[in-house]
């Protein structure tokens, strides 16, 4: 059994294709479900989802089970780590530093998340993840 850091597009591809992630874990930050709502939104205000499947969607989202991390060593791992990388927005760092302090993996597509894991924890794309789970 593996533990698998989302972030926010991992876990809504997670509900879009019912992915079944057997007996894995998942974990993320504390603002995911918050985080893939926003994502959803701007999907709806653009005209690119209906409404209905938005909220079907992330109706869905409640049922992933998904321990979310918002405690006080993540976010000064995740302060470090925007420190260190030079990024305007701290939590940006917050999936790498979940990843880095309780999962085996990250599992983002996010290119500049991605290029950050490297060297602090394994980064997996989604093709990798969906193979792990196999």
């Amino acid at each position: 059994m593996a533990r698998f850091a989302i972030d926010a597009p991992t876990a809504l591809r997670i509900v879009r294709e019912r992915v079944d992630v057997g007996g894995h874990q998942l974990v993320g930050v504390g603002a995911l479900r918050s985080q893939v709502m926003q994502l959803l939104w701007a999907e709806v205000r653009a005209g690119d989802l209906p409404e209905a499947e938005g909220r079907a969607q992330l109706e869905a989202l409640a049922s992933l089970k998904v321990r979310l991390l918002a405690d006080r060593v993540s976010r000064s791992v995740a302060w470090r780590h925007a420190a260190r990388l030079g990024w305007d927005d701290a939590t940006r760092a917050e999936p790498l530093a979940v990843a880095s302090l309780q999962a085996d993996a990250l599992v983002t597509d996010d290119p500049e998340l991605a290029a950050a894991a490297e060297g602090v924890v394994e980064r997996m794309p989604w093709g990798g993840f969906v193979a792990a789970l196999g």
